[in-house]
């Protein structure tokens, strides 16, 4: 019943594969970009394999940052809304006393990032003796030198039949030697030619940085913008701009990783639920953000590399939705467009006069 109130008619490419294997009890390597349905491939059989009758921590879902933390765990508790599952979310940045008040009430399935669970797993609040799955979404984040020490630390509570799903959509070293290390015989899914870009019409405008705002005004007035996700590529310029687009009439969000954690979760939030159309960020609100209404993505700063712009564009257009991705171009940033284009394989191609709604509008 979660899953069909949640809308979900049949599952992705990403679904089909993880979901049995993952109730057979096997270790899973799956890569697979963002918006392919990952967030659900993982979190049915979690709830599936939970015993709702045992009171005890039964899975640990681990993510690199607080918002998607608070997405998945929305997710798993839409999911199991009709069983007596009880999910909590537990990050950096809140209050500890809180949750060691929460933990000693049955929690079920703990979702959050590395550092935090594993202080309150080293205090004796958190017990995972019972623990028998362990996910890791977005691992390539996760095993950088920021998490990885306190995930191998982690490790050794967990019981030693305990079952690793890992999702990335990169496949650096350090996933490759975590894997050796701790899933010797893992099931391999590779979903990587399912590009987000599908759906997507990419196009660029050549401008000097100093008709950025006019050009962007222009885009206001002419596009049927549903949601958008403009970015910056610095904390500062998120909010010059924010400042700039507000000036200029139109309802504008901000975020960034200076701000205050429950100011940035109140934004997210309130973005999330359509109460303002535009969010200027930077980079921080790239990986796992989901918002279905989001149909126009703007790189008002082109991005450095083909994994952000990928990560960035990929908010658009998820999973089946058409979406219109608009990069503003100065003369510094034409051999990144080239390259970008290279080894994403993919058509940017100049932006006509008029854009036709179809391709972007469902």
């Amino acid at each position: 019943m979660g899953i069909y109130e949640k809308g979900f008619e049949r599952p992705s490419p990403i679904q089909e594969e993880s979901i049995p294997i993952a109730l057979t009890g096997s270790d899973i390597l799956a890569r697979a970009k963002n918006g392919t349905g990952k967030t659900a491939a993982f979190c049915i059989p979690a709830l599936e394999k939970i015993d709702q009758d045992k009171n005890a921590i039964q899975v640990v879902i681990l993510v690199p940052t607080r918002e998607l933390a608070l997405q998945t765990s929305q997710v798993c508790k839409e999911l199991g809304k009709h069983l007596k599952i009880q999910v909590m979310v537990t990050t950096g940045g809140t209050s500890l006393k809180d949750d060691i008040i929460r933990l000693h009430q049955p929690v079920h399935l703990l979702v959050g990032t590395p550092g935090r669970i594993l202080d309150l797993t080293k205090k004796g609040i958190c017990v995972l003796k019972n623990c028998s799955m362990l996910i890791m979404d977005e691992a390539d984040k996760l095993l950088s030198p920021e998490f990885r020490p306190s995930i191998e630390q982690l490790i050794r509570y967990l019981p030693s039949n305990r079952q690793i799903l890992m999702f990335s959509a990169t496949f650096p070293v350090t996933v490759k030697e975590f894997k050796d290390k701790y899933l010797p015989k893992p099931y391999v899914i590779n979903l990587m030619d399912e590009l987000t870009l599908k759906g997507i019409t990419q196009f660029y405008a050549f401008v000097e940085e100093r008709q950025k705002v006019h050009c962007l005004n222009t885009l206001f007035s002419k596009l049927q913008i549903n949601q958008s996700i403009i970015f910056c590529n610095s904390v500062n310029r998120v909010e010059l701009l924010a400042k700039k687009i507000t000036e200029l009439g139109y309802s504008c969000f901000y975020i960034h990783a200076k701000m205050l954690q429950d100011h940035r979760n109140r934004v997210f939030h309130d973005f999330r639920n359509g109460a303002c159309r535009n969010l200027v960020c930077t980079d921080l609100f790239t990986r796992g953000i989901d918002i279905q209404a989001v149909n126009v993505v703007i790189n008002f700063d082109f991005p450095k590399n083909a994994e952000t712009y990928l990560h960035r564009v990929g908010r658009s257009g998820r999973f089946g939705h058409l979406g219109l991705a608009v990069n503003l171009i100065t003369y510094e940033d034409r051999f990144n467009l080239y390259r970008i284009e290279q080894e994403l394989g993919t058509e940017i191609k100049p932006i006509p006069p008029q854009i036709d709604r179809a391709i972007y509008c469902q």
